[in-house]
């Protein structure tokens, strides 16, 4: 991958004033993957002020020394690029961030302290050429797909617990594909599940961040799984694990925990919106809570109820944002609605609608595939849900009427000194039958001066004409309900 000319810039500058530079991390892991890096890192062993020295549009955040160097660049990934000077890192007593920092001396001793052996390797650009410096095997890992943690992975662990769900999150993202292709090294996987008590010592809004990674990939499901089967799930969404092993009744074939994270499957592969991915992989969560008896008669009533509540509670714990929260929550409460065609009215998706709001409708729907894949059934939507969409979207339609115009029947009185009658609805609806025909003859003025002119005719007129527009109008209504079929494919 061709390399950009701000780090080609950076990099150049820093040789010039006497300075070693590489490209770093997990950039360096993208480009020998030939993917465009989310964001560029570059270590050294200048001392953050005279990082600034060379560069004067730059700053610091942090207490790591990291330099923030600002470009002119039109690419988002390389307005800011962050240069990192050689560092050691002791004693981790939060599990998170180090205790005492040190500038080091060596890129050895930078790479040393980094996660994976992936995310381990540097490159040096000299005269137009470009080095690799793999100190830990990740040139191999890179190839065999595996996730390994450099050095002693139970030492990686305890400086940084979040790491625990980082290893699963590269296993699922780093191709983002729906395959099973990247694994973790066999002592990196040990030490994971002797570590993931530390978990608990991570703060929830850095183990929602990593979740989300998770979940945002098409191996969302297969992340959470392997979360539970490393003892890391129990420390994050512990209600999840209540319905491992769980049986259901005679309309499911599946067990409760495998169920749910096959309707996450089916969201991930339909790269469906984050919160319904969410929504689909909690839509159950009350089952375990509600069951009532054993074996294909077994019950679990108001679990949607309790499940809403159990949701509330995870995603607040999670620190999701409250709006977020709301509408998952919706999703939840209302996935098990009725959907039969005989038992769908107008009245019922009115209600649904208000329930749930007009605006996460369709999202709701998207529950409901999930749920039914998850099911084992073999469609996601089938026509029973096909008319549900018919008829939602029917009653969400602006309704045909004269209250669309820009006049209304006191306006018609006045003009006309007519008194309350049905002369007045007749007008209304020769007028409503011009603005059906040219919207934008819905104008004030228009309408008004139609009006006078309407005034002028027989009764015996204006009746024949309402009646026309009355005809007319039935047909569009006639017309928009067939187009809103056939969008749904009903018949």
């Amino acid at each position: 991958m061709k390399i950009p000319k701000e780090i080609k810039n950076i990099i150049e500058k820093l040789n010039k004033t006497g300075f070693e530079a590489f490209i770093v991390g997990g950039c360096v892991r993208d480009i020998l993957r030939s993917k465009k890096p989310n964001d560029w890192d570059i270590t050294t062993n200048a001392k953050p002020e005279e990082i600034q020295k060379i560069f004067p549009k730059s700053f610091i955040e942090n207490e790591f020394g990291t330099v923030t160097i600002l470009t002119e660049s039109e690419d988002e990934t390389l307005k800011e690029i962050e240069i990192t000077p050689y560092r050691i890192e002791s004693e981790y007593s939060d599990l998170r961030h180090p205790d005492k920092i040190e500038w080091a001396k060596t890129l050895e001793e930078d790479l040393k302290r980094r996660d994976f052996t992936v995310n381990a390797m540097a490159m040096e650009i000299k005269d137009r050429k470009y080095k690799v410096i793999d100190l830990f095997g990740g040139l191999k890992d890179l190839k065999n797909k595996i996730i390994k943690a450099v050095g002693n992975p139970d030492e990686r662990f305890k400086e940084d617990a979040l790491r625990l769900m980082r290893a699963i999150r590269f296993v699922v993202t780093l191709d983002n594909l729906p395959c099973f292709e990247w694994e973790i090294e066999e002592r990196t996987k040990t030490a994971i599940k002797e570590n993931a008590h530390l978990l608990e010592k991570i703060s929830n809004e850095r183990i929602r961040d990593e979740l989300v990674k998770i979940l945002m990939s098409k191996n969302g499901a297969r992340g959470i799984e392997i979360l539970r089967r490393y003892g890391l799930l129990k420390y994050i969404i512990p209600e999840l694990e209540e319905g491992f092993g769980m049986g259901q009744n005679k309309h499911h074939i599946y067990q409760v925990y495998e169920h749910m994270l096959l309707s996450l499957n089916y969201a991930c592969q339909k790269d469906f919106p984050l919160l319904v991915k969410i929504a689909a992989l909690l839509h159950d969560i009350g089952k375990p809570r509600t069951k009532q008896g054993e074996g294909p008669n077994c019950t679990f009533y108001n679990h949607e109820v309790v499940g809403a509540e159990m949701t509330k509670k995870i995603l607040e714990r999670l620190k999701f944002p409250k709006k977020d929260i709301e509408k998952v929550v919706k999703l939840v409460r209302y996935h098990l609605f009725y959907y039969n065609k005989d038992e769908v009215s107008e009245s019922s998706v009115r209600r649904l609608l208000r329930n749930v709001g007009p605006e996460n409708f369709d999202d709701l729907l998207k529950v409901r595939q999930a749920d039914r894949i998850g099911s084992g059934v073999p469609k996601a939507e089938p026509f029973r849900l096909r008319y549900l969409r018919y008829v939602a979207e029917k009653v969400l339609q602006d309704p045909i009427s004269v209250k669309m115009l820009k006049v209304n029947g006191n306006d018609v009185m006045k003009i006309l000194n007519l008194k309350p009658g049905p002369k007045v609805g007749q007008v209304l609806d020769i007028l409503l039958g011009y603005v059906l025909n040219d919207p934008s003859k819905n104008d004030r003025n228009f309408l008004e001066n139609e009006i006078k002119k309407l005034g002028q005719l027989s009764d015996t007129e204006i009746s024949q004409l309402a009646q026309n527009a009355r005809i007319e109008r039935e047909k569009i209504e006639q017309k928009r309900d067939e187009m809103t079929k056939q969008k749904y494919w009903i018949s």
